[in-house]
C-alpha cells in the first residue's frame, strides 16, 4: 500500500479511529497495530508476510534465549551470531543471490572455466533491508545489554512491523521504538496536528517535486547518448531532487503518521543539500542508516580511534557496505566507493567533524564562502547520483563523460516546470532549516499565512495526484 494512494487515504483514518476510540487498552492497541501493519504490508503480496513473521519470531526468540543464558557469555555469543547470520542469509538469498552467482560465473569464465550458473526467479520483498536491519539491531542491543529482552510478543511484532516506517524507514532501534509499545500511549493533540503538517509536507515533496522531476529525469537517462551536456547536467540535477523529495518525503510522511498514534520516530533527514562538505552531508542524509552502520560496524571495527590506515579501511568498508545495502548492482558499490574517496581527504586532515551545526545559524543568508561550499558539495553529490541512477557502470561512465564533453548550443528539452517546485521546496526548507520539517510553522503569527500555505500545497498535490509513482527506496 502506498502512502500516496487512495487506499491509504481510506486506511489511515479507519485505523486512527479504531486505535483511539475502540481499542483503548495497550494490548488491544498493539494488536490493532500488528493487524493493520500486516494488512498494509501484505497489500503488495501476502507471501511477504511469511518472511517478515519468520524474521520477527527468530529475533524475538533470540532475545529470550540470550536472557536465559545470562552469565554464559560464550553461549550468548553463539545465539546472537546464529540469529544475525540467519537474517543475513535470508536477506542475501532474496536480494543478492543472483548478483553473486552471475559475478562468480563471470570470474570463472575470465579464468577460462565455463560454469552453468544458477539464478533464482524470486520476487524481492518490499523493504526487506529496512526491517531486517531493525531486527538485527534488537539482537545486537540485547547481547550488548543496552536493552532488556521483551517477553511481550505482540509489542515486539508491532516494533518490527509498525506500518508507517516498515518499508522505507527510518530504521528504528529497539532502544527507542520498542519501549513505546510496552507502555500506554496518550493522544497528544499538538503532536498530532504537527504530524498532519509533516505528512502534508512529505506529500508535497513526493508528489509535486519528486514525481514531476522523475518524469523528465527518466526520459533524459533513457536517452542520454543522444543528448548534450546541458540536458545531461539538467537530468542529473533533476534526479538529485527526485531522490531527495522521494525519500525524505516518505520519511516525513512516516514520522508524521507515527505522531498520530502517539509514537515518536527518529529524524531521518536534516536538510542535506545545505551541507558544506561530504562529511556533513552524510550526517544529514538517511541518518538512521548512517548511524546504524556507525554503531554496529564502524565503531566495532575501531572507528577513527585507531591508526590512520585502519581509519581509512573502516571508512571504505562502511561506504562500500552502504552502497551494497542499496542494491545488487556494481553501480551502488561504485557510488559508495565514490563517496568514500570524497570523505577520506576530510578524515586525513581531521576535518570530517568540522560542520556539526546548521549553516548560517544566526543569519538569514549564508556567506559567500558557505555558498561556495554548498554548491561544490551539491555538485559532487549530484555526480554521485548519476552513478547511483545508471543501469550499469558503462552507462554511468558515459553519462558523466558526456556531461563534460558534449557542450554545444542547445536548450532544455525536458522538465522545465520542475524549476518552480524545486525553488519552492528550497526556499521553504532554507527558512525552516532550524526546524524539524518544512511545515513546522505553528508559531507563525497570522493564521491566514499558515492556511494560505496549506491550501496552496493541497492544490499542487491534488493537481499532480494523477501521476502517482512508487517510492524509490521500496526496492531496497
Amino acid at each position: 500500500m502506498l502512502f500516496n494512494s487512495f487506499e491509504f487515504l481510506v486506511f489511515l483514518p479507519i485505523v486512527f479511529l479504531l486505535y483511539w476510540f475502540v481499542f483503548k487498552k495497550l494490548k488491544t492497541q498493539n494488536i490493532l497495530v500488528v493487524v493493520a501493519s500486516y494488512l498494509f504490508y501484505g497489500w503488495w503480496d501476502w507471501r511477504f508476510l511469511i518472511l517478515i513473521a519468520f524474521t520477527t519470531l527468530c529475533s524475538y526468540a533470540s532475545g529470550i534465549l540470550l536472557e536465559r543464558q545470562e552469565g554464559h557469555r560464550h553461549i550468548q555469543r553463539w545465539i546472537s551470531a546464529a540469529n544475525i547470520v540467519l537474517n543475513l542469509i535470508i536477506l542475501c538469498l532474496f536480494k543478492y543471490f543472483n548478483f553473486f552467482s552471475e559475478n562468480l560465473a563471470y570470474i570463472f569464465r575470465w579464468l577460462g572455466f565455463e560454469l552453468d550458473w544458477v539464478t533464482l526467479n524470486i520476487l524481492l520483498p518490499v523493504g526487506i533491508s529496512f526491517y531486517t536491519f531493525q531486527a538485527l539491531s534488537y539482537t545486537i542491543d540485547v547481547y550488548r545489554n543496552k536493552i532488556k529482552p521483551t517477553h511481550d510478543i505482540v509489542a515486539f511484532f508491532a516494533f518490527i512491523s509498525f506500518f508507517p516506517q516498515l518499508v522505507a524507514g527510518p530504521i528504528e532501534r529497539a532502544t527507542n521504538l520498542l519501549p513505546q509499545f510496552e507502555k500506554p500511549r496518550t493522544f497528544d493533540y499538538t503532536a498530532a496536528v504537527d504530524g498532519m503538517r509533516q505528512i502534508l509536507w512529505g506529500l508535497f515533496k513526493k508528489i509535486v517535486v519528486a514525481d514531476t522531476c522523475a518524469a523528465a529525469a527518466n526520459q533524459i537517462f533513457a536517452n542520454y547518448q543522444t543528448l548534450d551536456s546541458l540536458n545531461l547536467t539538467w537530468g542529473a540535477f533533476l534526479f538529485t531532487f527526485q531522490i531527495y523529495g522521494d525519500f525524505s518525503g516518505y520519511s516525513d510522511i512516516a514520522i508524521g503518521t507515527a505522531k498520530l498514534f502517539g509514537v515518536s520516530l527518529q529524524r531521518n533527514f536534516n536538510y542535506p543539500y545545505f551541507s558544506r562538505d561530504i562529511a556533513e552531508f552524510w550526517r544529514r542524509w538517511h541518518i538512521s542508516l548512517t548511524t546504524w552502520f556507525r554503531d554496529y560496524i564502524y565503531i566495532p571495527l575501531g572507528g577513527s580511534r585507531c591508526s590512520k590506515w585502519k581509519s581509512f579501511r573502516n571508512t571504505m568498508i562502511i561506504f562500500l557496505v552502504s552502497g551494497l545495502w542499496h542494491g545488487a548492482n556494481w553501480t551502488f558499490i561504485c557510488w559508495g566507493a565514490f563517496h568514500a574517496l570524497l570523505f577520506l581527504p576530510l578524515l586525513l586532515m581531521e576535518k570530517n567533524r568540522k560542520y556539526k551545526d546548521i549553516v548560517a545559524k544566526n543569519k538569514p543568508l549564508p556567506s559567500f564562502k558557505e555558498i561556495g561550499q554548498i554548491i561544490i558539495t551539491f555538485l559532487l553529490v549530484m555526480i554521485g547520483w548519476v552513478i547511483f541512477r545508471a543501469e550499469n557502470i558503462k552507462d554511468a561512465c558515459q553519462y558523466i563523460f558526456y556531461m563534460f564533453t558534449k557542450w554545444e548550443p542547445s536548450s532544455l528539452g525536458y522538465g522545465g516546470r520542475c524549476v518552480q517546485y524545486i525553488l519552492i521546496m528550497i526556499v521553504i526548507e532554507w527558512i525552516q532549516r532550524r526546524q524539524m520539517h518544512g511545515l513546522e510553522i505553528s508559531r507563525v503569527k497570522y493564521p491566514i499565512i499558515r492556511w494560505g500555505l496549506y491550501c496552496a500545497i493541497f492544490y499542487y498535490i491534488f493537481y499532480y495526484s494523477n501521476s502517482i509513482q512508487t517510492f524509490i527506496y521500496f526496492q531496497f
